[in-house]
């Protein structure tokens, strides 16, 4: 194949301070990349098995949600040395490593997460315009290929345009939630016991269950191809081992701050799950049922009940518009890896997003577009994401433990056995997952 570029209209596009500079300035001009990879750590799989966590078992599952972005963070920390070290991204790094029929195989693997990434989007910003305006579903499922313009209209402004949005959107959707919960009063000592690890969560089925279904919705096959393609987008001189250096550590400074600051969100998400439907979990179904019991529930002060549920919605919508970046990016990461295929940004787009409408308009048919029985596409989508997870971490770890693909930033022992056992534990969990969900 010709040696082409990951995301070429990004590599290397944004400049960076060299020596001499605060570790402030240097932080500000790798911080970016991180937002982007966020985002997909609070889509609206990750909304829901939190609210359901939350209402289930209030704050005890706080532990499980720590525990799964420490994971995912060490993940995350590997794809960004694969894509600093070797200049190439996962899907570059395994198809130059892998048999033709495999190639393809791990192509339409990951090309259906991809397009699973993208339904829960869908679902999410079709089930937003529906709180917020009214708008039937099936309206609010066509509406959304018009984000294929959005997109396009984005990417005119460059990568560090887009990650400032990013950045913006974010901290607005943690803003509301943070709003949110301050005025539904939680039991604050009952949230500090919450992120210690209980005993019950294996030995109780249900909170078994449940913590499965967390982790599944947080590690998300996408997330480890783009970062390892937005980790070169940075520009400094890769002959220079120690700007190589620096840029490995900034990166994972980026990564571990906007990790944190997506650990914050769903955690907030468990808690308000925690404090209205606990005890009430019958009648938390759907993210619909959410927004019809903020309406209801009777908050502090004079604040109105409508205004705590309409800011729900904008938070959905907010997230549903901005997954639409990362999904894309990523599926052209994908593309163009395993294939060495390139098609401009909203052609992909436009691929990606009618192949995903298909099978959401057909069931949204068959099923009349009932809110609860739509809203499972999110819970099979999961499942899709489990299936793909698995031909993504060993991989990954892998090639971090080839010498020859990474140099002297090669995983270090304890490194690759970490990789491997944890790879190995979230393969068995999903499983587990998967025949759980099915079963019911």
């Amino acid at each position: 194949m010709t040696e082409k570029k990951s995301l070429d209209e990004i590599n290397g596009s944004v400049a960076v301070p060299q020596y001499n500079t605060s570790f402030f300035r240097k932080f500000l001009a790798y911080s970016g990349p991180g937002a982007l990879i966020a985002v997909g750590y609070m889509d609206p799989g990750n909304w829901l098995t939190s609210l359901v966590g939350g209402a289930h078992h209030k704050y005890q599952l706080l532990s499980v949600l720590l525990i799964s972005i420490l994971v995912a963070t060490f993940m995350q920390s590997l794809s960004i040395r694969l894509g600093i070290a070797s200049r190439q991204d996962l899907a570059q790094a395994i198809a130059k490593k892998a048999k033709k029929p495999v190639r393809y195989c791990l192509w339409i693997i990951n090309e259906l997460a991809m397009m699973a990434t993208d339904l829960t989007g869908v679902i999410g910003t079709a089930l937003a315009l529906n709180m917020l305006f009214k708008l039937p579903l099936v309206f609010g499922v066509l509406i959304t290929i018009l984000d294929v313009f959005l997109i396009l209209w984005f990417m005119r402004f460059g990568i560090r345009r887009i990650e400032s949005i990013v950045v913006i959107s974010i901290l607005t959707v943690g803003l509301i939630f943070a709003f949110e919960v301050s005025h539904v009063q939680p039991n604050l000592t009952a949230i500090f016991k919450g992120f210690v690890p209980s005993q019950t969560i294996i030995t109780n089925q249900n909170k078994l269950i449940l913590s499965l279904g967390i982790i599944g919705a947080t590690i998300m096959p996408h997330n480890i191809y783009l970062h390892s393609a937005l980790a070169q987008s940075r520009r400094y001189d890769y002959h220079d081992s120690r700007q190589v250096r620096e840029a490995l550590r900034f990166a994972n400074w980026d990564s571990i701050v906007h990790l944190i600051a997506a650990l914050i969100i769903n955690c907030l998400l468990l808690i308000l799950g925690g404090t209205i439907f606990y005890d009430k979990a019958d009648q938390l179904a759907s993210l619909m049922t959410v927004f019809k019991g903020l309406m209801n529930y009777q908050v502090v002060g004079s604040l109105a009940s409508s205004f705590m549920s309409y800011l729900f919605a904008f938070a959905l919508l907010v997230t549903g518009l901005i997954s639409s970046i990362t999904s894309t990016l990523s599926g052209q990461i994908v593309m163009e890896g395993y294939l060495n295929i390139r098609l401009p940004l909203w052609q992909r787009r436009l691929l990606t997003r009618i192949i995903t409408l298909i099978p959401i308009l057909v069931i949204g048919f068959l099923v009349h577009f009932n809110e609860v029985i739509f809203e499972d596409l999110i819970v099979y989508a999961q499942i899709a994401l489990s299936v793909a997870l698995p031909f993504t971490l060993f991989p990954l770890v892998y090639l971090t433990n080839n010498a020859k693909i990474m140099g002297k930033h090669v995983n270090k022992k304890w490194q690759t056995i970490l990789g491997f056992v944890l790879a190995l534990i979230i393969t068995i969990l999903n499983i587990v997952l998967i025949a759980t969900t099915l079963s019911h």
